[in-house]
């Protein structure tokens, strides 16, 4: 299982962002080219781990939004993109985020309260960007059904669920050692 993802994370390349050793993959980034493939074998395996009655997908600008694209084809269920800029529209809500190489404001639209909604997106490090947007669904008053990431690096996963009492899936956990990605788990 996920044999095309385990394949392309080892031989994906690494940059130095301050301390902080990044991944550069298709999943990740959109570099250098994203085989679609690559999508496919990753949403048939979240939509096996994810629970299908929900109102919305909610994925998060720019690398969730492939997911969520193919995840909402695959399920017939629409998506909802939490993005990096405002469109100030009725019943927008920003959300401050703090990760381990940026600090920024993101911003949801067309999500309600009482809805049943999922969370998708291609990575988990430092947890900040998941922490800012789960805590904003449930001040919306959205029901978060299930969270689901790609990617789990670090302790971002633990870090997440213990700030917001929410369960984290991921499909592979992996770590940079000696300027390499390690796969330490998966789902």
């Amino acid at each position: 299982m996920l044999e095309n993802l385990k394949e392309s994370l080892l031989k994906a390349p690494i940059v130095k962002k301050g301390d902080y050793n990044y991944f550069v993959h298709p999943i990740t980034d959109g570099v250098p080219l994203v085989e679609p493939n690559l999508i496919e074998e990753v949403v048939e395996v979240i939509s096996k781990f994810i629970n299908l009655d929900m109102d919305k997908i909610v994925c998060i600008e720019a690398m969730g939004i492939p997911i969520a694209t193919a995840l909402s084809i695959k399920t017939g269920i629409p998506f909802v993109v939490v993005r990096k800029r405002t469109y100030g529209l009725e019943g927008e809500v920003d959300v401050h985020q703090i990760t381990g190489y940026s600090d920024g404001k993101l911003y949801i639209n067309g999500i309600k309260r009482g809805e049943r909604v999922i969370l998708v997106d291609d990575v988990v490090s430092t947890g900040g960007t998941l922490i800012a947007v789960l805590n904003a669904l449930k001040s919306i008053g959205a029901e978060v059904m299930d969270v689901i990431v790609v990617i789990e690096k670090g302790e971002g996963k633990s870090i997440v669920e213990r700030e917001t009492g929410l369960k984290i899936k991921s499909l592979l956990k992996v770590n940079v050692k000696d300027n390499k990605v390690v796969i330490e788990g998966e789902i």
